[in-house]
């Protein structure tokens, strides 16, 4: 029969059997992290993906042993206790919350993991009374120990240079298109279609807190608009530009940026001082999006700059002439 807990225990209160049950259901838990990791980077990054599968298949192995160790003592009804049932004890975060772990985050909780499995054994060890459960619990602490020159083991098998090259090169492509992209388009977005609204109320009412609070509605209108339209014109599972809301965040922080950025000038009180340091900012802005388009897109920077530059002249025009008409 199982055992019940009303409540959470403390690792000092557990007896042998639940050790190792807690110490089973722990290898197994951590062996499906590990394939769900290597399931999650299998198609961008194959080689790293081999690594987590290598370091499932070694908590499986750990778990066997574990297992053959139960039966031998105590039979084969196994105790149902997991991590979230003793007090004391380390937890791991449920296999769904690290879904958004990146390729780096991975591999650190990886080491984490280990050495927490470590600790544990190690403690496990001290407590038990029985030689050979003793035995064994050293022997998985040393193993744990080990993982970590077992992983570089694996990576130097599975991670060749070219492997490691490819790798990152499908990182900086993830990145361009999860966050250089959308935050692109919303900078390019925000800093040349709210030229013409800013510009045509500075040039209407000479009024800089007036045209400032036009800039400040069009730029965060802009940018709540510009985040939303991302976020839910494609979820990212087919086409691989990464999670919606990652692109929502960086299109409509950017939008809102490339707008403020000629709008705060606009606190100045001296009308020409204000406008001019707009003008300034506009240029900037400008180029820095042709240099952006150039870095990470790889458009030649003058037919980016000609193409952006001429783009945002003819918007700031118009809302001059709008403004003074």
């Amino acid at each position: 029969m199982l055992p019940m807990f009303s409540s959470r225990r403390r690792f000092s209160q557990l007896s042998d059997q639940e050790i190792l049950g807690l110490a089973i259901s722990s290898e197994e838990d951590d062996s499906r992290i590990y394939r769900s990791f290597a399931s999650r980077l299998r198609d961008e990054y194959p080689a790293t993906a081999k690594v987590f599968e290598g370091m499932a298949e070694e908590e499986e192995a750990h778990a066997q042993r574990l297992i053959k160790m139960h039966q031998r003592r105590f039979g084969d009804e196994i105790p149902l206790i997991r991590r979230e049932h003793v007090a004391d004890f380390y937890t791991r975060k449920p296999v769904w919350l690290m879904e958004s772990l990146s390729l780096d985050d991975m591999r650190e909780q990886a080491e984490l993991m280990e050495q927490q499995a470590e600790r544990f054994y190690r403690a496990a060890a001290q407590r038990t009374p029985d030689a050979d459960t003793r035995a064994l619990l050293d022997q998985l602490a040393a193993a744990e120990s080990a993982h970590e020159h077992a992983a570089e083991q694996l990576a130097e098998t599975h991670l060749t240079e070219s492997a490691r090259d490819l790798e990152a090169e499908n990182a900086h492509r993830q990145f361009v298109l999860t966050w250089v992209q959308p935050g692109l388009a919303g900078l390019m977005d925000g800093s040349v279609s709210t030229l013409a609204p800013i510009f045509a109320a500075a040039f209407a009412t000479h009024d800089t807190i007036q045209t400032f609070q036009v800039g400040l509605a069009a730029s965060v209108g802009a940018g709540i608009s510009m985040g939303f339209t991302e976020a839910a014109s494609d979820d990212g599972r087919l086409s691989g530009r990464g999670a919606a809301w990652k692109r929502g965040i960086a299109s409509g922080v950017m939008t809102a940026l490339g707008g403020m950025g000629h709008a705060l000038p606009y606190l100045i009180p001296h009308f020409w001082t204000a406008t001019t340091i707009a003008a300034i900012v506009v240029f900037v802005e400008l180029w820095s999006i042709a240099w952006i388009q150039n870095r990470y897109m790889e458009t030649p920077f003058f037919r980016a700059a000609f193409q952006v530059v001429l783009g945002g002249a003819l918007v700031l025009a118009a809302g001059i002439i709008i403004g003074s008409g």
